[in-house]
């Protein structure tokens, strides 16, 4: 038994261009970067940790204070009681 309001080619079509679709989309934002494009990706501002001295001293301070190690992405307490 089959609704008479849904077109059947349409729904099969969507099915189709719908992969098609999310593969060229994903494909464009893959990109060679060029030897003279990369001087800008190794800036100090692109990195993930820009300072990794400040860093761990801001990472020691938060474990001495939590009284735990691993703190810092995991949830729970340094109590234990997660």
């Amino acid at each position: 038994m089959s609704c008479k309001f849904v077109n059947h080619k349409f729904v099969s079509k969507k099915l189709i261009v719908l992969p098609i679709l999310c593969v060229v989309l994903g494909a464009t934002g893959c990109t060679a970067v060029q030897p003279w494009e990369r001087g800008e990706l190794a800036r100090t501002e692109m990195k993930w940790d820009p300072d990794p001295m400040k860093s761990a001293l801001r990472d020691h301070i938060y474990f001495s204070k939590e009284g735990s190690s691993g703190g810092a992405s995991s949830g729970g307490g340094g109590c234990g009681c997660n």
